[in-house]
């Protein structure tokens, strides 16, 4: 998905899942928002020093969740 409305769609649903996938009361549309564009600059990050790639619509959200549960995932070891 290309431009703006694209990458807000990807974001959202990506925050969304992960915050499930994390069994986190998801805290609103915008924190899903910020969480999946965080989300997608780890996965992007991580894939890359992983060498793994993978395109399309799919690959991009897949991206984004597996960032956005790395960031939760960090955030509640930090919290204990």
């Amino acid at each position: 998905m290309n431009g703006l409305i694209g990458s807000v769609i990807v974001g959202v649903l990506a925050g969304l899942f992960a915050n499930k996938l994390m069994d986190k009361k998801s805290d609103g549309c915008w924190w899903n928002l910020l969480l999946g564009i965080f989300g997608g600059i780890v996965g992007g990050w991580v894939f890359d020093l992983l060498n793994i790639s993978w395109g399309g619509v799919i690959g991009q959200i897949g991206t984004a969740i597996v960032g956005a549960v790395l960031i939760l995932w960090v955030a509640a070891k930090l919290k204990k």
